[in-house]
């Protein structure tokens, strides 16, 4: 990781205190403009009634590592969710959730990304795809 990214991981990491990211738990892994990784340690309050991660955590982990890698191609700007679209395909109940993001096309305003869920064996238990609308940059992160 170049120190431009080290920079904004930081920025990131400050802006996060007190936030969703932190209280779920939440790490970004890896960080490049075009990539991004964050992964998740299971706890018992990821869980929904059934005893396997919510289905929400897949969501929260999805929309923010493609949010990261739309950030990061548009690191002077913010972006926000238009759209976000799971499909479900294997459990999680224990261990660690791997989210893997990357950018499959950026035109004007929007970016669209996708990305992927693993378990700690990289198994695909969720895949999905978001799209981002560049917004008028307002301060931080």
């Amino acid at each position: 990781m170049d120190n431009q990214a080290s920079a904004f991981i930081k920025r990131l990491e400050q802006a996060a205190r007190g936030s969703f990211w932190e209280h779920i738990g939440a790490r970004i892994d890896t960080f490049a403009p075009d990539r991004a990784t964050v992964s998740l340690s299971i706890q018992p309050h990821h869980h929904n009634l059934i005893g396997i991660v919510h289905g929400g955590v897949h969501a929260t982990l999805l929309d923010s590592a493609m949010g990261l890698v739309a950030m990061a191609a548009k690191p002077n700007e913010n972006v926000v969710t238009t759209n976000l679209n799971l499909h479900y395909m294997a459990p999680i109940a224990k261990g660690e959730m791997k989210v893997t993001a990357e950018i499959i096309h950026s035109s004007g305003r929007m970016i669209t990304a996708q990305g992927h869920v693993y378990n700690e064996e990289g198994q695909l238990c969720a895949f999905g795809t978001g799209t981002f609308r560049i917004v008028e940059w307002r301060g931080n992160p």
